[in-house]
């Protein structure tokens, strides 16, 4: 990473290896400030009557502006009265879990099992449902890859576990755990493992036991170079049904 960042409007080359290929290609690129909103809202489909929200992390400069961004895409949602929406957490790194917990609870009644925090003790903090989400009983689809990693797929997990989203992709990454991070002088840093997230059901999210989509579906290298999204087109067949 250090090697790939410098000024901007250098130019520096990368040398890749494609999923699927035998022979590494170089692309050039302009350094440049890469600026990605957390949430994007859209709305997608013939008669633009499905809602789809692209949450690219759980991170803002804290976790109340991450919770107020996704207040307003909730709001606007409510206010364009539509009925189907499509959650896509791809390549999603994760973030705050408690973000994960503030999104969950949208599409939840309240009481219901949301996540779960284990510590080094063996003692479990469950994290419920707690208001009338302005999302419940929406037709709801959720898209995951394996990159989906951490607070997306505890919210992943919590929507198909309490049977209200249907998950489409391939399996999420596995990483269900939190850190605590002491960093040293001399640059190094130590991470130590403090607690397990747990889904509903009381599993741990592992690499062994991460999400597994009700409906798989690859999205390979040749579609994604000709621009053909495999994983959105199967979600609007579905959600349309």
């Amino acid at each position: 990473v250090q090697r790939i960042r410098g000024e901007a409007g250098t130019v520096v080359k990368l040398k890749i290896l494609h999923r699927d290929e035998f022979e590494p290609v170089d692309i050039e690129i302009t350094r440049g400030e890469i600026t990605v909103p957390s949430i994007t809202l859209s709305y997608i489909g013939e008669k633009k009557d499905i809602a789809l929200i692209d949450v690219s992390r759980f991170t803002e400069s804290s976790l109340q502006e991450w919770n107020s961004k996704w207040d307003s895409t909730v709001h606007e949602i409510v206010k364009a009265d539509v009925e189907k929406i499509i959650l896509d957490l791809r390549s999603n790194p994760g973030g705050y879990f408690n973000a994960a917990i503030y999104a969950a609870d949208e599409f939840l009644p309240a009481g219901k099992v949301i996540a779960k925090q284990e510590d080094s003790k063996g003692r479990v903090q469950v994290y419920d449902s707690s208001k009338k989400g302005e999302l419940i009983g929406k037709s709801i689809v959720v898209l995951v890859n394996e990159g989906s990693a951490s607070s997306a797929e505890i919210l992943a997990g919590a929507l198909q576990q309490n049977s209200v989203a249907t998950i489409i992709g391939t399996k999420t990454y596995g990483k269900g755990t939190a850190q605590s991070i002491e960093n040293f002088s001399n640059g190094s840093s130590l991470h130590v493992t403090i607690l397990k997230w747990l889904l509903p059901d009381g599993t741990w999210l592992s690499r062994e036991h991460s999400v597994t989509p009700d409906i798989e579906v690859e999205l390979n290298s040749e579609d994604f170079v000709k621009g053909v999204d495999t994983q959105l087109d199967k979600a609007l067949e579905y959600i349309n049904k």
